[in-house]
């Protein structure tokens, strides 16, 4: 096996791989709270305290993956694109010619 068809198969095994997981579960982590929602801080004594809401995911502590976020725009590119109007003669009452 030639090294271009090699990498061109373990490009599209990454690609489908990165698919599926974006189809099962769409919400990843987020990566600036590491999945918490909120900031962690040491009070004087050096104890671990809840710190303020991550700006990032909104206190959620997921953030939705890139491929999905990808795979959401286009479809509703797609959608807007093939939207159908409910305004045609037929669905008026007019008459319809066959």
């Amino acid at each position: 096996m030639t090294p271009a068809l090699l990498a061109i198969t373990l490009l599209i095994g990454v690609t489908l791989c990165y698919a599926a997981v974006c189809a099962c579960s769409p919400f990843g982590n987020c990566r600036k709270c590491s999945g918490w929602g909120f900031a962690m801080k040491t009070d004087r004594k050096g104890r671990l305290k809840r710190g303020k809401d991550c700006r990032r995911c909104h206190a959620t502590g997921k953030r939705i993956r890139t491929g999905r976020w990808l795979y959401n725009r286009w479809a509703r590119v797609y959608r807007d694109g093939t939207r159908t109007s409910a305004t045609t003669p037929a669905s008026k009452g007019g008459p319809t010619w066959s």
